[in-house]
């Protein structure tokens, strides 16, 4: 079992950055695959990005390539996505998962995965 929480949601203009944690509870932290996704107004959940159990394989949706950065620390059992030049379809509620592979995560619907509660981002123009 593993509990996330996410934090570090917020207004921000375009341009701007925004670094969002996901704190996660249990012992087996850097067992799981992580992954953020991310929900708009209107329309369906879908992938941003996620990081392998060590740290050393990253994938991004095409979207937020060499803007978006995902990043792990397992000691501190927590993952993080720094966003910059954040552009206002980036606004959505931003949700952290953990999965047991990098293909499940990788993925909506992260089929299995333990989610957080979510945190909103707000880019306004």
């Amino acid at each position: 079992q593993v509990q996330l929480v996410e934090s570090g949601g917020g207004l921000v203009q375009a341009g701007g950055s925004l670094r969002l944690s996901c704190a996660a509870s249990g012992r087996t932290f850097s067992s799981y695959a992580m992954g953020w996704f991310r929900q708009a107004p209107g329309k369906e959940r879908e992938f941003v990005a996620a990081i392998s159990w060590s740290g050393g394989n990253t994938y991004y949706v095409d979207s937020v390539k060499g803007r978006f950065t995902i990043s792990r620390d397992n000691a501190k059992n927590t993952v993080y996505l720094r966003m910059n030049s954040l552009k206002p379809e980036d606004t959505a509620v931003y949700y952290c998962a953990a999965g047991p592979s990098i293909v499940v995560v990788t993925t909506t619907p992260c089929s299995g995965c333990y989610w957080g509660q979510g945190t909103q981002v707000t880019v306004s123009s």
